[in-house]
């Protein structure tokens, strides 16, 4: 690869490097960032699970930037640009920044081949470390115990969630998953799990290499009554009570938000964080596209809910709107995840399905996700050349008192994100 003059050149040559887009394992990583002397001296906090992960990421980042620490973010995938995937002090990086750590990592990696992801997270850490931020939080993109970012030891390992999804690469059962995923783990250091029922294999691995596991409802927790406002979290004797819920919406985010503070607990020594920073991390977190409603009428909701588990807290979620006099979905997925278990879960909240295809050669064709649908009893379907025209078509049908839901991957999501912004801009010429 030769230096490239922008971020676009940069991202076109990574995306067209000559290495399967997903070839998990740590060797090549380990090489690199071992060459290029990439040692944070900061603390690290890495978050792994199926879903939640970038929720307990968001609130971590931003209670930490609240109490005054420079904060460094690496997550995946982004919706709209790829500087989200790099942020410092919750502020995308700029393309400078970016393009200086391609650069860097690509001067260091000699002659190992990396993959888009190893090479992005090898640039994100390079980047941290040169605005010599105070912590980093690393969010896995694939896993846990491969994953680029577990070439980097953390002073706290999360694992948000097991379940089903990325069957290929993670294992067929939520036994083989949990142990992929508690591969983050480290030995003496505080290991959080906020599964509320968590693999045998997950609470195995702890105990093998000697971390402290601390697990959700026995170790630490929360409580809330149903008519509060607030909710109360628990850590063996500590206690903090009184919180606000999160900005975050959804009925599994004080999950989140109690592993995120477990987090906080087990890195207080290094990083200090006071109940008004909490308080205040807690209002002012934002995640986008996930289960994010927008003002107005008709109810839009965002979601990127793309595996089985995510469908199925959507759907929860979705009940908590009230009642919606016809339900529109904006729908499309990849073709590598379960569609079924994905339909089934959300069909009893849908009346009309507009579904279109996504921008990515992993998109499942539109006939079999039309055909899928019928299999499961979708009655009102329509097919539409994309995403964009799906949108359109249910904002012009939708009354003030019917609900749109957009999901099923970032694609999805990201398209009508996309899509919104162009009617804004318009709506100003």
């Amino acid at each position: 690869m030769t230096t490239a003059a922008s971020l676009a050149d940069w991202l076109s040559r990574l995306e067209s490097l000559n290495i399967n887009s997903i070839d998990l394992g740590l060797n090549r990583v380990a090489q690199v960032k071992d060459a290029m002397g990439l040692t944070p001296p900061c603390p690290v906090i890495t978050v792994a699970g199926t879903n939640g992960k970038g929720s307990v990421v968001a609130m971590l980042s931003t209670v930490l930037h609240t109490a005054g620490y420079r904060v460094g973010t690496f997550t995946s995938p982004h919706l709209l640009a790829y500087n989200e995937r790099v942020a410092i002090d919750l502020q995308p990086a700029s393309d400078a920044l970016l393009i200086a750590g391609f650069a860097a990592v690509e001067a260091g990696r000699g002659d190992t081949r990396l993959t888009y992801f190893e090479f992005s997270a090898l640039a994100a850490i390079y980047t941290f470390l040169a605005a010599k931020v105070d912590v980093i939080v690393l969010e896995v993109g694939l896993g846990g115990r491969l994953d680029a970012v577990n070439a980097f030891d953390p002073d706290c390992a999360v694992v948000v969630s097991v379940d089903l999804d990325h069957l290929d690469w993670l294992g067929s059962n939520r036994e083989a998953i949990g142990r992929e995923k508690a591969g983050v783990f480290r030995a003496g250091v505080p290991a959080i799990c906020a599964d509320s029922r968590p693999p045998r294999s997950v609470i195995e691995y702890a105990q093998q290499i000697g971390a402290p596991l601390w697990c959700i409802g026995q170790d630490f927790g929360y409580s809330k009554h149903d008519d509060s406002p607030q909710w109360n979290f628990w850590l063996g004797d500590t206690r903090r009570s009184a919180l606000p819920i999160p900005a975050l919406r959804g009925g599994y985010q004080l999950a989140n938000a109690s592993a995120a503070l477990a987090a906080l607990e087990a890195v207080r020594q290094q990083l200090p964080v006071g109940m008004g920073d909490i308080r205040r991390g807690l209002l002012d977190v934002e995640w986008p596209g996930r289960f994010q409603v927008l003002p107005g009428r008709p109810v839009v909701v965002l979601d990127v809910a793309h595996n089985p588990h995510a469908a199925r807290a959507l759907a929860g979620n979705t009940l908590s709107l009230g009642f919606a006099e016809h339900r529109y979905a904006v729908f499309s997925i990849l073709g590598d995840k379960d569609a079924d278990a994905v339909i089934a879960a959300m069909q009893e909240h849908v009346d009309t399905w507009l579904i279109a295809p996504v921008d990515s050669p992993r998109a499942l064709p539109l006939d079999v996700l039309a055909a899928k649908l019928a299999e499961h009893g979708a009655r009102d379907v329509r097919q539409l050349a994309s995403v964009a025209q799906a949108w359109q078509l249910a904002t012009s049908q939708a009354s003030e008192n019917d609900r749109i839901t957009v999901f099923g991957s970032f694609y999805t999501v990201a398209e009508v994100m996309k899509a919104r912004a162009a009617e804004k801009a318009a709506q100003r010429r």
